[in-house]
């Protein structure tokens, strides 16, 4: 297993379908996830700190982890079958340590919350051949006056973001 980071948000206009990105700790090699709206969206504001007046379901989840008494230790993503990828939270309980079953994305969203590492299964990465820098910074929504973003400004900023944004990617 390699330790990812999530380099990058964005919407595949081929699919119309949002794309995270995944990027090996300190390496080029990357893996790219097409994942929901509202995951996407989920993923995007705790990337960019921004906080709702109410929880999000991701949210949720943090405080039910904690509230239990657990800790999420890791987040593996472990393999792909029939173009969906595979992923285990595992949370250390009061009662020892619990393998819990997730989609990635999730799993992802939940993981930032909790700055819990996320890893994955090393045949899973590739070394896509783009012209980009590596090392340019994830993608966020525009600036505004310090005040959280509105669902509609979210929509529009995932909704303007394109492939070309954040590298060549195959699905």
């Amino acid at each position: 297993m390699v330790e990812v980071l999530v380099a990058r948000l964005g919407l595949d206009s081929a699919t119309n379908s949002y794309v995270v990105i995944l990027r090996e700790r300190g390496g080029r090699r990357q893996l790219p996830i097409w994942i929901g709206r509202p995951e996407a969206e989920s993923i995007v504001l705790e990337l960019n700190q921004v906080k709702r007046e109410r929880p999000l379901t991701h949210d949720l989840c943090k405080t039910l982890i904690t509230g239990l008494g657990g800790v999420l230790r890791r987040v593996s993503i472990t393999h792909v079958q029939q173009n969906t990828y595979f992923a285990v939270m595992q949370v250390e309980s009061p009662h020892g340590l619990v393998e819990i079953d997730a989609r990635p994305s999730d799993s992802i969203a939940i993981a930032l919350r909790m700055a819990a590492p996320i890893f994955v299964q090393e045949d899973l990465l590739h070394d896509f051949d783009d012209d980009e820098d590596q090392d340019s910074p994830t993608l966020s929504p525009p600036a505004g006056d310090g005040h959280a973003l509105s669902p509609e400004q979210l929509k529009a900023h995932l909704e303007h973001l394109r492939p070309e944004d954040f590298g060549k990617f195959k699905p």
